[in-house]
Order: C-alpha cells, then sequence, then structure tokens
C-alpha cells in the first residue's frame, strides 16, 4: 500500500479550460482516481471559508453523471460543507467564502452570472431530517412544482410520478390530501425526496438523508437511491460506512482538517485503499 505523506507531490492530468489549469495538482490532490470521462461536477483548487476558518483545502475531484457518489469522513472534515458548495446552499451563511472552481457541465458555478435560484432547479437537496411542510401530501410535492415555475400542465400527474419515483405513491394514493405531517419518518423523508425530483433536476444532493431512520426505513431510502441514479446523479453524505459501500459507485474520504485524501471507486475505497490514513479510518481505528 502507497502512503499519503506529508510532503507535496505532483500529479500529471489532462489540460482543460478553465480559471485554474488542471495540468498539475499538488499537495491538496487526493490519491486514488479524482478524474473521471462523464464528470457532471468538477471541483478545482475548491477553498471554503466560514469567517477566518478554512472548512475546505484545494478540493480536486469530478462526479461522474447518473452514479452514486458517497462523501464519508469523520464528524466535521468538510463532507457536508463540499456537498453544499456544489449548489451554493453555503451562500445562505453570511461568514462563508468560497475560492477555487466548481463547475457544472463545464461552467463555474461561481461566475458572477449564475444565478443560484436557477442552478438550485437543476441541483436539488435533501437534507438530514426530514422537512415536510405542514401541507397535504399532494401540495407538499406540487410546491417543488411551484417554486421552480414548473407547475404548468397537468399538476397532479407531476405529483403522482415524483410519488412514483420516490417509491411512495403506492403507500399513499388513497391519502393525498392527508397531511405529509401525518406520515412516519421515513415516509416523510421519501416525500421530500418526491418534493426534490418533481422539478426534474440533474443532479440530487443528499446529506445523511437515512441518518434519523429506523434500519427499515433506511432500506427503503437506500433501494430508493440505487434507483434514483438510473435517472440522475446523486451525492450522498454519509457516517455510515456499510452504507457507503451498499449503494454508491464513487467514494470520496474526506479526514480532519478539510481535505480530500482519497476518491476512487468504491469498491477500491473498501478493499485496497491507497492511503494508510484512509485504510486506518475504514477500519476503524480512529473517526
Amino acid at each position: 500500500m502507497t502512503t499519503n505523506g506529508g510532503g507535496s507531490r505532483t500529479v500529471s492530468t489532462p489540460e482543460s479550460s478553465g480559471s485554474r489549469s488542471d495540468a498539475t495538482m499538488t499537495d491538496n490532490a487526493p490519491l486514488g482516481s479524482p478524474r473521471v470521462d462523464d464528470a457532471v461536477i468538477e471541483s478545482r483548487g475548491l477553498d471554503v471559508f466560514y469567517g477566518d476558518d478554512q472548512a475546505l483545502h484545494g478540493i480536486d475531484m469530478d462526479i461522474p453523471e447518473r452514479k452514486v457518489t458517497a462523501l464519508i469522513g469523520p464528524s466535521g472534515c468538510g463532507k457536508s460543507t463540499f456537498l453544499r458548495s456544489i449548489n451554493r446552499m453555503n451562500d445562505l451563511i453570511d461568514i462563508a467564502r468560497v475560492e477555487g472552481d466548481l463547475r457544472f457541465h463545464g461552467k463555474n458555478v461561481y461566475d458572477d452570472d449564475v444565478d443560484p435560484v436557477a442552478l438550485r432547479r437543476k441541483i436539488g437537496m435533501v437534507f438530514q431530517k426530514p422537512n415536510p411542510f405542514p401541507k397535504s401530501i399532494r401540495d407538499n410535492v406540487a410546491y417543488g412544482l411551484r417554486v421552480q415555475g414548473k407547475d404548468d400542465g397537468d399538476v397532479d400527474a407531476k405529483v403522482r410520478t415524483a410519488l412514483e419515483r420516490a417509491a411512495l405513491l403506492d403507500e399513499v394514493e388513497d391519502q393525498l390530501d392527508s397531511s405529509g405531517l401525518d406520515l412516519s419518518g421515513g415516509q416523510q423523508q421519501r416525500l421530500c425526496i418526491a418534493r426534490a425530483i418533481a422539478p426534474d433536476p440533474e443532479v440530487i444532493l443528499m446529506d445523511e438523508p437515512a441518518s434519523a431512520l429506523d434500519p427499515v426505513a433506511t432500506s427503503k431510502i437506500e433501494d430508493l437511491v440505487e434507483e434514483l441514479s438510473e435517472e440522475y446523479t446523486v451525492v450522498i453524505v454519509t457516517h455510515n460506512m456499510q452504507q457507503a459501500a451498499r449503494i454508491s459507485d464513487k467514494t470520496a474520504v474526506f479526514l480532519t482538517g478539510g481535505h480530500l485524501v482519497e476518491f476512487d471507486d468504491t469498491n477500491k475505497i473498501f478493499e485496497n485503499p491507497e492511503s494508510d490514513r484512509v485504510e486506518d479510518y475504514i477500519t476503524g481505528k480512529f473517526g
């Protein structure tokens, strides 16, 4: 196994356009295979600060299209910060500052001419705790359409399609006018997923979507994530390494200090990581 020692290293990569060159990556570059051919999201030298504190250091990685990419690591390592950077949710934090490039279909999402609201129509998000509105099941899903300006045409058909894609329609088909708050925790989370996919985004970000659920509900969410990746690009933060191993195609390992240490195919990360630190984390020696 090759360790990722403390010294700097240089990795040659194909050149691409953008405000930062991809030709050379220095000591911030992760081990593994941070570049993919079918990238829909590309992070280049991404730094994130909260006031004077730096939460992410020079993140370099690609996220492949229509696959599940898991972000794992101990608490406070920056994985949720990176997730929120993808659709600029960090803009909502006054003291947050972002440097570097984060490209969606080749366009830096932090360019001045990018509208964050329009960006979030393409990159939806599901949060850790289910957050249905105090509205009917139907109106919860339809809200996602209305706020995105996609409530023209047959809204009811779009609502039912979203619920079906979220593997919830069969359970609630006869109670669409009932409150979303009356559902179980697992059902509420799938309702939030239906709300997120109703406007038909390209990417779905999930921040520990099953952490507050029981094992049965968690299993349903995991099955759903795998199904969603057939139509959407899914990026999921999880503390559950077994979950990452079960459902993801790619895994990024963030460790203490906001550094991305290794990124590769999930099987390789869990069976033969290049970094000794990643192996220690996965085998429970720390974290």
